[in-house]
């Protein structure tokens, strides 16, 4: 699976942004799609997931984030709101399907205090 992550940005503090990920095929077809991030200078990290019949956030999220598809766009949605100077990373979605592990090149989300 080949995955194309964008809509990353500078926003400021308390904005908004739509990270979208689309795959180079049936979304329907994959186990799970997640997205993860890379503060500076630290490991990356599960932001939030989803498979057909759930979804998963960290903790740190708070209900800021909603993570989203449309199976018909073969894409998966990062709505991030509430925007802090922490949440700023790169980010990456990831693809497992059946054993195999995908990931798509970042997008750098830059939020401004």
């Amino acid at each position: 699976v080949q995955l194309q992550a964008s809509g990353g940005g500078l926003v400021q503090a308390g904005g908004s942004l739509r990270l979208s990920c689309e795959a180079s095929e049936s979304i329907s077809d994959i186990n799970y799609i997640a997205w993860y991030r890379q503060p500076p200078g630290k490991q990356r990290e599960l932001v939030a997931g989803i498979s057909s019949g759930r979804t998963d956030y960290a903790d740190f999220v708070e209900g800021r984030f909603t993570i989203s598809r449309d199976n018909a766009k073969n894409t998966v949605y990062l709505q991030m709101n509430s925007l802090k100077p922490e949440d700023t990373a790169v980010y990456y979605c990831n693809a497992i399907k059946f054993f195999l592990t995908s990931w798509g090149q970042g997008t750098l989300v830059t939020v401004s205090s």
